[in-house]
Formats: structure tokens, sequence, C-alpha cells
């Protein structure tokens, strides 16, 4: 029963919300109001409730994790990490413009990792069925990440392999 080798997310609607929008659709400079992230027109980014603690698991369990996004706004989306203070938690971050397969193609050569040794959460069905073609274990998030659909992914994971 051994643990993914490399934890992937998915941002937009997977690990934060972006006031029901995407990331690219803000409107920069974003700062820190009162322990919020707002950007330009005090439209908040939010991470979801669980995250942090499940990103502290990872981390607790010696986890590799990465991040994997699709945006037209790349330094956007860098900006929000840095601000949420995660930044340092990800070896490995394919953020830009593309397939999910150039993330992923991308994630492998980095870090030479296997697909079938990765775990991927995106809230986006077209990623997960694009990304499991590879034979990444992917887990579809339909309202953002939690602790219940994050531990039954690990378990399924650790289970199989």
């Amino acid at each position: 029963m051994k643990p993914p080798q490399l934890m992937v997310f998915d941002l937009d609607f997977t690990l934060w919300d972006c006031d029901g929008t995407w990331c690219n659709c803000l409107s920069p400079p974003f700062k820190i109001r009162s322990g919020i992230v707002l950007d330009a027109r005090q439209r908040p980014v939010t991470l979801y409730s669980d995250v942090q603690k499940i990103l502290d698991e990872c981390d607790r369990q010696n986890l590799d994790m990465a991040l994997a996004s699709r945006t037209e706004q790349p330094a956007w989306a860098q900006d929000l990490i840095e601000l949420h203070g995660i930044a340092h938690r990800f070896s490995h971050v394919e953020i830009y413009p593309t397939s999910k397969l150039k993330h992923f193609a991308a994630l492998r050569a980095a870090s030479s990792i296997d697909y079938k040794q990765m775990l991927f959460f995106d809230d986006e069905i077209r990623n997960i069925t694009e990304v499991s073609s590879l034979g990444v274990n992917c887990i579809h998030v339909t309202n953002g990440l939690n602790h219940c659909v994050f531990r039954q992914a690990l378990n399924h994971f650790t289970q199989q392999c």
C-alpha cells in the first residue's frame, strides 16, 4: 500500500474560489485586507476551508505536491498562491494556458515520476478525462476540495497500488 509519489492540484474551483469566477477574470493588483485576499474590485479569493489541512497532511506524510493550472494569466495565479502563503508547499508548478496534457508531460519530465504514481484533483471533467488517459489517477472535485474527498482518494489510491 504505497501512497502517491506526486499529489497534483488544479487551482480555480479546486483549491480556491475567486468569487465564483476564474482567477484570470479578476482585476489585479491583489492585496490582503483583514486576512482576506482581494482583487482591485474587492472580490475575494479564498482557499476552500479544508485546503490548509489537506496541504498540512501532505506535508506530514512527506507527499510531494505540484500545481497544474490552465490560465491565461499565470502571473496572477502565482501572485495569489504567494498571497495565500502556500507557494512553498509545491515542488513543481505548471501554470500556463494549454492542455493539461502538456502540464503533466512537464511534471513527469521534471519529477521523473511515472503517471501511475500521480494523484490529480481538478474540477473540470474534460481535464479529468484528458489526464486519466495518461494513466494518472484523477479525482473530479465538484464543490472545492474537501478533506473527505481527499481521504477517500488517498485511501483508494493506496489500496489500488
